[in-house]
Parts: structure tokens; C-alpha cells; sequence
């Protein structure tokens, strides 16, 4: 691995490593203390990892789609607003934590005793979306092989898996058989002798040849091949690039993060060229400032805000656990939500350009033609490629930039898992991370041969609909708690002083205690309040389904009170004494090891009352003289 900046000298690293305990009964705290974190090979790797993370399917396929549905460029009030007040702050503590502790999700709440659960919730919510979302990149590998075919298969109605009601999205397909027709039925009357071919052969492909899907979860049916070689290869890909930690990821977003930008301006000027685009675009942004007073356009702004950066995952403080000490975290966390932000609005033009040009092809309106997620995805633009010229070639690049968009997000993802538990015996796994990554990927493609039986997209969609909505937001609430108020503002700015050399400034002091929190829980409340049971293009979940999702919601925050309680009953005294010594980190330090003498010396702040405490953790305490000093160093 390679060493930090701010290590000391050889012979007291192998002092401090010589005192770990070795019996293996030895808290994990204890043990993951002493072991030297792999770092970055520059500031800007972290940089792309980051903006690769936070740019995923959603800001492609999901953003561009709520923008039309919303209000069109009037949903970006709110999107900025949530972006800036929860999103902005939320992403830059977790940086902060992450880089501050060196620590893995599961160890960085030491700062927090009693919400150790946090670190459990980040990493089951990592693991199961890392389970489903490796299933989409193989949805598209298999894409991408069929984009190579002289012809491609989802262009027209003459195979095996199409009925009589397919509609070839090839022009030329489609007008040949509309010529057979006429020929054929020559002085009859046509209209009530041809099938009515409302089904476009794009669908048809995705339904009947990628998915061979059934009517419903009930029918589970055997696994399809082809869906198990794509896995096999999405899971090989993800672990080749994973294969030596962070250094090999290091290298691999200068393509997969970088790439999807140049592909998008690609497709942007061919969308342009296309009829009809203008007008797509024009339905995009048109504002109807008039939906702004629906809550429901706000609710789905916070919480596209969310699905967006992916706070609460733990994919941030992951990769921000491996910067060095004195990174620039605000600079870092400022550039990755402006390229969120930017890169969701640019996608959209890119979207709607070829969705105006589908409306006009298909003579339906935009709102017909316009839809979310894998419709969008594995349907409508497919659909729209088979229309261009050399439709082969944007087949393949449109593909690859997908495959970049989703290794991007499914590395940081992938990566909170693994490196939670080789951070929980690090003397023993540390070295054998490759191993350990291999055996998780083996482990996440076995799990995952679920999705390629004919009911996996039901299954897909199930999980999808209730694995994180919920907690994503009761997590976030309960990270603005534990270091606002449960560690304190205060304290955590000194901490900033010391890694940084500034402290936090107020408004987003204000924000971490006041604002965000609050936000996030009316957004929770109102995701309670609204819920509505999964469906699948309208067709509702059996009982047992449902259960089954609500069983899977609870998973990530069970950890929560079973931490929150073994806190409390693990310590002596009374109970009162109890929620007193939890109050105080467990090992929490700086990764600097230079600075670990100096940390512990350093005088705690102190509140005289409730109105002193609040005043203190808006506005701070003045600086200390001591620690202006090493800072100044």
C-alpha cells in the first residue's frame, strides 16, 4: 500500500502496529485503528471517482423524464434548492468524515456511538443495490453484443420471439411490410384483414428476447443463458477494474468518467440534426411555474436529489476515506454536485432531442412518446437509433456510454461493501483484498442469477421500489444529528480547522442543525404518508411481494436501534450514566498520526446552557491558540 503524506517514521508505525491486540476477540475499533490506508494517486482521480459516482442511470434516464413531468424548467427551482440546502451539505460531511478518520462506513460513526447503525445501514444499502444494479449492466452488455449484427434484432418483425401485432422500428422494415400487405389483400378490405401492429419491435426484443419474462412474479420460470453470460461478464468487468483497490479504479475513471461527456455531445449534435428535435426540447424546458405549488414536484425533487449524489450509500465517505489528510474536501464536494446538477440538465436535451424526433416519426405526442427508466433505456432509444442512418454505429457508442455511466456508480457502491469488511480484520484481509473482492463479486453473481429467470425484471422492479428510498432519507436526517448535534458542530469544525485549516462556515453550520435536518424528515414523512404499493407498468404486486419489499426496506435500518440498545447495555452504571459516556467518540482521530498526541490534548468546547450551546454551534467558539499553530505548520 502505498504510505501517507503525514506518516511518521518507520520504526513508530511498526510500534504502533506491534500493540494491536492479537487475540481475535479484540474489538474491531481497536484493530482497524493502526493499519495504513491505500491513498489516491492524485487529487484529481478522487475528483472523477466522485463525478462518476454521483452521474449514474438516473441523471440519464430519470431526471430528464421528472423535469417534463414536472413542470418542465420550472423543477429546477426545487432541484437546485434541495441540491444546495440538504445535498450540497450532506455530501460534504460525509467527504469531511471520510477523509478526516481514513475510516470505512462501518467505523467512521466511532464518532457517534450511539448511531453506530449508520455505518451498517450505509453498507446493506450499498450491497443491495450493488446486487439489482449489476443486473442493468448486464442488460446492457447483451445490448451491446446485438448492437454488432448487420441488422440490428430489435429493428424488425421477422424472428422468432416477434407476434403478429410487432411494428418494425426500421423504416425500411416497416414500409416493406406494409407493401407486403397491400400486395397481399390487393381488392379486399385491408384495414380489417391486417393485424394491428401496435407493439414496436423494439419492445417486443426487450420483452420476449432479452427478458423472456413471464406474466408476473408468480411464474418464476428457469434462468435465461444469455442473461447468465451477460451477469458472468458484468461481475468480470466490475472486478477486473476493481482488482487492485483503489489504484486500479484510479486509472480506470479517467475513461469511464470522462467518456460518457464526450459520447453525450456526440449524440446532442446528431440529436440536433434529427426532425422534430427542436420541438422535443421545447417540451423539455417549457417552465409551468404553476406546478410549483404541488408538493408532490418537490417531494420528487428531494428525492431525485438523493437517488442523484448518492449520500447515505456510503460510496462517499468510501472514497474520501482514501484522499490524503489535507485534501481540498470543500473545492471537491463544490465540483461533483455542479456536475450532477449540469450533467442531469445537459442530459436532457440530449434525451428530448431524440424523443422529439420519435414523436414526429411515430405522429404521437411527446408525453406518449416520453417515459423513465429501462423503457427509456432498453425501448424508446433503441427504438430511435434503428431509425438513424448506420444506426449499428450510435448503437455501440450509445451502449458504451452506458456501460461507463453505470461501472462508474456500481464501483463506489461495490467498493463500500468490500472495503467494510476488510476493514473490520484488517490485519488478516488487508492484503488479500483482491480475494476478498473476488469472493463478493462470485458471491453478488450467484445472488443475482434472481434477475435472469423469466420473473426477474418483476423481482428488479420490486427491489428497486423499496430498497432505498426510505432509508436513504431517515439516514441522512440521522447523519446531520450525529454530527450537529450528538458529536456538535463545534467540535466537528475544529476538526475541519485542524485537516483543512478553516472551519466550517456558519451557513453551513446552520444548515447541518437547522435546515437540512428538517428537510429531510418532512421529505421522510411525506414518503410514509404517500406511499403507494409496487406496481409494474400498472400491474399491482401480490400480498407476499409486497411483504417481501417492506421485509427488504426494514433490512438496512434494523441496525439502528440493535446498535443503539448493545450501546447501551454493553456500559456500566446507570442509565443516565450510560447515555453520558456515550456521548464521547470511540477512537475517533485523525488519520494524521503526526497529530494524534495533539488531538487528544486538545481542550473539548464547552456550552453554558442550552441558548449558549446553540450559539456556539452556529457561530463557534474563538480559535485556539494551540491548535493555530500546528495548523499554521
Amino acid at each position: 500500500m502505498e504510505q501517507d503524506d503525514h506518516l511518521v517514521e518507520k520504526d513508530r508505525d511498526e510500534k504502533h502496529e506491534g500493540s494491536v491486540p492479537s487475540d481475535e476477540s479484540s474489538s474491531l475499533d481497536d484493530q482497524s485503528d493502526y493499519v495504513d490506508r491505500e491513498k489516491w494517486g492524485s487529487q484529481f482521480e478522487f475528483i472523477l471517482a466522485i463525478v462518476g459516482y454521483a452521474v449514474a442511470f438516473g441523471n440519464l434516464m430519470r431526471f430528464p423524464y421528472l423535469c417534463m413531468r414536472n413542470g418542465g424548467g420550472a423543477f429546477l427551482i426545487p432541484f437546485f434548492i434541495f441540491m444546495g440546502l440538504v445535498a450540497f451539505p450532506l455530501y460534504y460531511l460525509e467527504v469531511c468524515l471520510g477523509q478526516f478518520s481514513a475510516s470505512s462506513p462501518l467505523f467512521v460513526w466511532r464518532i457517534a456511538p450511539l448511531l453506530k447503525g449508520l455505518g451498517w445501514l450505509m453498507i446493506i444499502i450499498s450491497g443491495i443495490v450493488s446486487w439489482y444494479y449489476n443486473t442493468i449492466i448486464a442488460w446492457v452488455l447483451y445490448y451491446l453484443v446485438n448492437s454488432f449484427y448487420p441488422t440490428l434484432p430489435w429493428s424488425t418483425c421477422d424472428n422468432d420471439w416477434n407476434t403478429e401485432n410487432c411494428r418494425p422500428s426500421d423504416p425500411e422494415a416497416l414500409k416493406k411490410l406494409e407493401d407486403n400487405s397491400i400486395t397481399n389483400h390487393t381488392g379486399e378490405d385491408i384495414y380489417s384483414l391486417v393485424p394491428v401492429r401496435n407493439v414496436s419491435s423494439a419492445k417486443e426484443f426487450w420483452q420476449y428476447n432479452v427478458l423472456e419474462m413471464s406474466s408476473g412474479i408468480d411464474e418464476i420460470g428457469t434462468v435465461k443463458w444469455h442473461l447468465v453470460l451477460a451477469l458472468m461478464g458484468a461481475w468480470v468487468l466490475v472486478f477486473l477494474c476493481l482488482i487492485k483497490g483503489v489504484k486500479s479504479v484510479g486509472k480506470v475513471v479517467y475513461v469511464t468518467a470522462l467518456l460518457p461527456y464526450v459520447l453525450l455531445v456526440v449524440f446532442l449534435v446528431r440529436g440536433l440534426t434529427l426532425p422534430g428535435a427542436m420541438a422535443g426540447i421545447r417540451y423539455y424546458l417549457s417552465p409551468d411555474f404553476n406546478r410549483l405549488r404541488d408538493s408532490q414536484v418537490w417531494l420528487e425533487a428531494a428525492v431525485q436529489v438523493f437517488y442523484s449524489l448518492g449520500p447515505t450509500w456510503g460510496g462517499v465517505v468510501t472514497m474520501a476515506s482514501y484522499n490524503k489528510f489535507r485534501n481540498n474536501c470543500l473545492r471537491d464536494t463544490f465540483i461533483a454536485c455542479l456536475a450532477d446538477c449540469l450533467t442531469s440538465f445537459f442530459a436532457g436535451f440530449v434525451v428530448f432531442a431524440v424523443v422529439g424526433y420519435m414523436a414526429v416519426e411515430m405522429k404521437q405526442p411527446i408525453e406518449e412518446v416520453a417515459t423513465a427508466g429501462p423503457g427509456l433505456m432498453f425501448i424508446a432509444y433503441p427504438e430511435a437509433i434503428s431509425k438513424m442512418p448506420v444506426p449499428q454505429l450510435w448503437a455501440v457508442l450509445f451502449f458504451i456510454m452506458m456501460i461507463t455511466v453505470g461501472l462508474d456508480t456500481q464501483f463506489g457502491m461495490f467498493e463500500t461493501l468490500s472495503s467494510g469488511i476488510v476493514d473490520a480484520f484488517p490485519h488478516k484481509l488487508a492484503k488479500r483484498k483482491t480475494l476478498v473482492t473476488a469472493a463478493i463479486a462470485c458471491a453478488m453473481f450467484i445472488l443475482g442469477l434472481v434477475f435472469t429467470t423469466s420473473a426477474g425484471i418483476y423481482i428488479y422492479n420490486l427491489i428497486d421500489w423499496y430498497a432505498s428510498a426510505f432509508c436513504m432519507c431517515l439516514g441522512g436526517g440521522l447523519e446531520f444529528i450525529a454530527v450537529g448535534w450528538y458529536y456538535g458542530a463545534e467540535r466537528f469544525s475544529n476538526d475541519l480547522k485542524l485537516m483543512l485549516g478553516y472551519r466550517a462556515p456558519v451557513l453551513l453550520r446552520i444548515c447541518w442543525c437547522f435546515i437540512s435536518p428538517a428537510a429531510v424528515f418532512i421529505v421522510f414523512i411525506l414518503l410514509l404518508s404517500r406511499y403507494e404499493a409496487a406496481t409494474y407498468e400498472g400491474h399491482p404486486y401480490p400480498d407476499y411481494a409486497i411483504t417481501l419489499g417492506f421485509v427488504l426496506a426494514l433490512i438496512p435500518v434494523l441496525p439502528l436501534p440493535i446498535c443503539f440498545v448493545y450501546e447501551l447495555v454493553t456500559r456500566s452504571g446507570t442509565l443516565s450514566e450510560r447515555f453520558a459516556k456515550s456521548r464521547e467518540p470511540e477512537n475517533w482521530r485523525p488519520s494524521d498520526r503526526k497529530l494524534w498526541d495533539l488531538y487528544e490534548a486538545m481542550e473539548k468546547p464547552r456550552a453554558h446552557g442550552v441558548v449558549d450551546y446553540i450559539k456556539m454551534t452556529i457561530f463557534g467558539r474563538p480559535n485556539s491558540p494551540r491548535l493555530d499553530s500546528v495548523v499554521m505548520q
